[in-house]
Order: C-alpha cells, then structure tokens, then sequence
C-alpha cells in the first residue's frame, strides 16, 4: 500500500515539480505574459478539484480499481498532448485534462487508505508512502531543471509522460481492488448531495480539510511562484533552481519521518500542533526579512525549508483525518477534502498572476498569509475536533 500510495501521490509533484525549471523557458518560448503561463498550472488544479468530484462517487460506485485505470490512461494522454502542445493556449486545455485525470489517482489513493486502515494507524501508514512521495519531490526538480537547461521544456515534459506510463503500469500489474462493499446509489444526485452535506458539516472533516488546504495553499504559492523569483529576480540558472526545490523536498522527506513517530506517540492532533511550528516559522520568516529588503537565494530558501518540514507532517495527518469518520463514503469525503484544496491552490495561482511584479516580496507575503491561517488551524479547530468517530 505503500509503494501505492507513493506511485499515485507522487504524480501530483510529477505533474507540477518536474515542470517547474522549465516554466520560464516554456513562457519565452511560447510568446506568453506570466498571468497566461500561471493558467498552465491554475487550470491544472483546477481541473483536478473538480475532477476528484467526479471520480470519487464513482470509485464507491464502480470500485478504485477501475477509476485508477482509465484515469492514468487519461493522464498520460494528456501528457503526451502538453509535451507536443505548440500554443500556450493549447497547453493550457491538456494542463486541464491532466488536473482532471490525475484527480482520479489521488482520490482513489486516499479512499484505498480508509478501505484497509483506520485514521490513527492510517496516518502511519500515509505518511510512509509520503516518504516515497518524498523522495520523488527530491529528485522530480533536479532532474527536471538539468533536463530542461540541456534539451529544453518539452524533454522535461517528456519526463512526466514517462512516469504516468510506469504508473499505470504498476496498477495494471500489481493493484488489486481494495473496495469490499461497493455502492451502487453512491453517483445518485439526491443521495450524493446528500451525502456530501453530511460530510461538509462534520467538525472533523472541516477542521482536517482546512488544515491540509491551507498548508497547500502555502506550498502551491512556493509552486507556482518559485521558479520566477529564483530564476527572473534572483538569477539562478534552471538546474541549480532545481537543486534549490530538492533540497526543500528534503525537508519535507524529513517530516514525513517525524511525523510517523509522532504520531505513534502522541496521536494526530498533537502532532500538527508541533508541526505548526515549523509552518508559521517558514511562513513569517520570510515575510519578514522580504519587508526588511533581504532580497538573496538563503533569505528565500532558509524559510522554505522549515514550512516544507511542517508540510511534511500536516499531509499525512490531514489526508487521514479527513476520510477518517467515512468508511463507507471515503471516495466522496476524499474528493470533497480534495476539492477545497484545489479550489484554494487555483485563487493562489491566479492571485501570484496578478502580483508576482519582479520582487520577492508578493510570493513571501503569500507564504507567511498561509503560515498563518495553518497554525491556526492547527492549534484551535484540530485540537477540539480532530479525533475521528466512523459516522
């Protein structure tokens, strides 16, 4: 379940990571402004929050098993037509169909997790296949910076397409359905709004929802903005931003360590309050020494580091957490959870179209925006709603 979840979870910063050295490039190349190359990722992000409320019913449905195939058919599809895109604009409709069919790996992959574990050992469980995940954030921007600074942001592309063959590979061969009940109303309108609305108002589901959306949306900010600041205002060439994204990855990889020992000890809710820490550290450092004019590459990188450790520990107990209470609708909560994530990452991304203007000060206010709202989060909905109960 493991290596599942690290395949599945990790085409997510596949689809994004390994893109990002080459989104510069890709900009000059294609003659677009920054706020038409933002939509490359905004509608990718888009598309997969809304996709995941699609595929999710439809997993309880029709099991995980089958969603997980044609979704990662899809995936590469959409790979390969990005990879050839020759208008910005075109790029931007296979970026969509992309967001859409990756939605149905990273759905399914938290609604396999609530089929076979419970929240608490869940979350163990997450948070070593975000391990795996891990590792491939480390070497996603590295390998994508080296690859675009020799052959160009296509081969980058070529990169992704390659990884979602392997992937649905793997499935195909090795992934059995771990659906043991399925339900064959769950697609149903009237039920399904229903169900949702159940969801939607459990204190449970929100308090983990917004906890994982909003440290996302601190992490989409570093996504979306970062090659821009490190490459245009900072001038570092596109392999060594890469190297720069991997080591923050490291970071993260670290988390996702602590975390699993954490969370054997103190439970869930105790973990992300110490996790928070390093999130509103990160998040105001690098605001601060941006108000302060510190305009250098460990000003920036410094403070990443220590917001993606606290990522680290918030993923894994989020995406438990959130499916927790639902055992017998984890492809509806999933998909619900997933939706506001992407809803929030999609105003990011068009919010850094508008401000990013050749400082850094824009993306490190941004940061330190969703430092703040994680730690809050963290140290007040978690605290008095975090402990599942299976409704």
């Amino acid at each position: 379940m493991a290596w599942a979840l690290a395949l599945l979870l990790g085409l997510q910063p596949v689809t994004t990571d390994i893109y990002l050295p080459a989104l510069p490039a890709l900009t000059r190349d294609l003659g677009a402004s920054m706020s038409t190359a933002q939509l490359t990722m905004s509608a990718l992000i888009l598309a997969f929050g809304l996709g995941q409320l699609v595929w999710g019913p439809i997993a309880d449905r029709i099991g995980r098993r089958p969603v997980l195939l044609i979704g990662l058919s899809l995936y590469t599809l959409a790979s390969i037509g990005g990879m050839l895109a020759a208008q910005i604009e075109t790029l931007v409709a296979w970026r969509a169909l992309q967001g859409a069919a990756l939605a149905a790996a990273v759905v399914c992959a938290r609604a396999m997790l609530r089929d076979l574990y419970e929240p608490q050992h869940g979350a163990r469980v997450m948070s070593l296949g975000l391990s795996g995940l891990g590792v491939i954030a480390i070497a996603g921007p590295m390998l994508g910076g080296a690859v675009a600074a020799t052959w160009g942001w296509r081969a980058a592309l070529g990169i992704v397409v390659l990884m979602g063959t392997l992937t649905l590979l793997f499935v195909a061969w090795r992934l059995p359905e771990t659906l043991q009940a399925k339900n064959p109303r769950a697609t149903a309108p009237g039920p399904l709004l229903r169900t949702w609305w159940h969801i939607a108002r459990h204190p449970t589901f929100l308090a983990w929802t917004l906890l994982v959306s909003f440290t996302y949306g601190g992490l989409f900010t570093i996504l979306a903005g970062s090659s821009f600041i490190y490459i245009d205002v900072l001038g570092l060439s596109p392999a060594v931003y890469g190297v720069a994204m991997g080591s923050a990855s490291t970071s993260y990889l670290l988390g996702t360590f602590v975390c699993r020992r954490w969370v054997s000890r103190l439970g869930m809710a105790r973990t992300v309050s110490r996790g928070a820490v390093f999130s509103l550290a990160g998040g105001v450092l690098t605001a601060a020494l941006a108000v302060a004019g510190v305009a250098s590459v460990w000003a920036v990188l410094l403070p990443q580091w220590l917001f993606a450790f606290g990522h680290g520990v918030h993923q894994p107990c989020g995406q438990a957490g959130a499916v927790g209470p639902f055992p017998q609708a984890a492809g509806a909560a999933s998909a619900l959870a997933g939706f506001v994530l992407a809803a929030i990452a999609f105003g990011v991304g068009l919010w850094l179209g508008q401000a990013l203007d050749g400082r850094v000060l824009p993306y490190a206010l941004g940061l330190g925006f969703w430092s703040l709202l994680t730690a809050g989060i963290a140290w007040t909905l978690v605290q008095r709603h975090g402990e599942a109960r299976a409704t």
